[in-house]
């Protein structure tokens, strides 16, 4: 409930905003680049959690290795444009992706499930179709368990900072030198080497150790058209405005960025330019919702890095304005795994499947309940497993078999359960046309089940349609 009357408030506040922008016209909101005399100035006060890195804070042996895995996976055509679903409309995604990261683990964004290719993880058995694919996958691991560490460092420097601001609020020179270190030296705990603000460990683990990665790529030459920045004529966009969305409640969000720069295409001088440089990626930024706070447009250059901390992600929007070169990027995320895990579904297969009975001498299959509650649950999990797993993975076709067969196991293990599963649909339904069942009990079966089986019939078509 509280989740549909956010959707509903965000949704008439951007109804008023697009109203406002239609009144301004060819009048734009204000946005600044590092170049605007209050850029640093606006990011201390209106943008603190977001932390920037520069390349040379990053070893360069895992810049090559990183930089490396990306190549091979282009190489390997295994990134793809998703299909995916917004105002009940199909479209295809400009931006091409992979998902790599935990075995078992899918991420979920726009309707569409995106499954892991499994990183090589300890214990488990992951046969990979190539060498190359192996080692592009482990290189992504390293940078992940890299970036894990920045971001509990930048949590903790955030930490730090607020509550040193609690204490003394008067020490211009100090926010002045933090505010000129986000860009220059990187973030926050940087500045505050070593030194932190205790926090639960667990909430810092649990909002830091990132399960995957969505792997971005787009050459802007190649696409025929990309929409324009509404709001503040920032240009064109890869990624429009957005909260990246099925992530665990204030987790850090951290993104590696490679541009495949050439001499061809350098950053002009600033000077000359207003706004920010077209030829150069941009990752911009701006208050949800705020029609008054100017924008940032942030410059990307090869194996940058930026961190969404804490709530950034939930107060604030992003879009990644296109450069003219290639570009890809690696987004580390604590994907919400509470219904998105292969352990998940399979619990849930065995749970309905306890309603499940077979006679030993006959072999027959019978239901040991038909309480409404008990089918409601049991048709519940039917729908989930159908049209949130084994629909949303053959969807996206075989693609996954360029980079590993991991998943055909277990999507085959689901069928079985789906399969046993539409036996007990039939069962219900021989079970409520039996005269014996007391009338209400088999009224109230009849009603939860109606419901379950309309919607069932309706994703069907869609899917079907789609």
């Amino acid at each position: 409930g509280g989740t549909m009357k956010r959707r509903a408030g965000e949704r008439e506040k951007e109804l008023k905003k697009k109203k406002l922008l239609e009144e301004l016209g060819e009048n734009r909101l204000p946005y600044l680049t590092p170049a605007d005399a209050d850029f640093h100035q606006l990011w201390k006060t209106k943008y603190s959690k977001l932390i920037f890195r520069k390349s040379d804070t990053v070893p360069e042996e895992l810049h090559q290795m990183v930089q490396e895995s990306f190549l091979t996976l282009r190489e390997h055509n295994c990134l793809f444009q998703d299909l995916v679903r917004i105002k009940g409309k199909d479209f295809l995604t400009p931006v091409s992706r992979i998902l790599i990261g935990n075995p078992g683990c899918t991420y979920k964004y726009l309707n569409t499930r995106l499954f892991t290719v499994p990183w090589p993880t300890e214990g488990y058995d992951i046969k990979y179709c190539s060498p190359q694919i192996h080692d592009a996958c482990k290189a992504l691991m390293r940078l992940n368990d890299f970036l894990h560490i920045e971001a509990v460092k930048a949590l903790q420097g955030q930490n730090l900072f607020e509550t040193k601001e609690i204490k003394d609020t008067t020490e211009i020179d100090r926010e002045q030198s933090f505010a000129a270190s986000l860009m220059e030296q990187g973030s926050v705990s940087e500045v505050q080497s070593g030194v932190c603000v205790p926090e639960d460990e667990r909430s810092l683990k649990n909002r830091t150790s990132y399960n995957l990665t969505l792997l971005n790529y787009m050459d802007p030459l190649e696409m025929p058209y990309l929409k324009q920045e509404p709001y503040f004529g920032m240009g064109n966009m890869a990624v429009s405005w957005h909260h990246d969305e099925n992530l665990v409640e204030r987790s850090v969000v951290a993104v590696y960025s490679y541009s495949c720069e050439d001499s061809a295409i350098e950053e002009r001088n600033e000077q000359e330019l207003e706004g920010r440089d077209p030829a150069v990626w941009h990752v911009g930024l701006k208050v949800a919702w705020d029609i008054e706070t100017p924008g940032l447009a942030i410059p990307l250059h090869q194996g940058d890095i930026y961190l969404m901390l804490d709530d950034l992600n939930m107060t604030h929007q992003h879009c990644v304005l296109a450069g003219l070169s290639p570009r890809f990027s690696s987004t580390h995320r604590v994907a919400d795994s509470s219904r998105g895990t292969l352990e998940y579904i399979l619990g849930q297969c065995e749970l309905a499947l306890q309603n499940l009975q077979t006679d030993s001498d006959s072999m027959a299959l019978s239901l040991k309940s038909l309480e409404a509650a008990v089918v409601k649950q049991v048709e519940e999990i039917h729908n989930e497993v159908e049209f949130e797993w084994l629909r949303q993975f053959w969807f996206q076709g075989k693609r996954y078999l360029k980079c590993t067969d991991w998943w055909l196991k277990p999507m085959a293990k689901l069928e079985e359960f789906w399969r046993k599963m539409e036996i007990m649909t039939s069962l219900v339904l021989s079970e409520v046309r039996k005269e014996q069942q007391i009338e209400e009990q088999r009224n109230e079966t009849i009603s939860c089940f109606l419901l379950l089986l309309k919607e069932r019939q309706k994703l069907r078509k869609e899917w079907t349609a789609r």
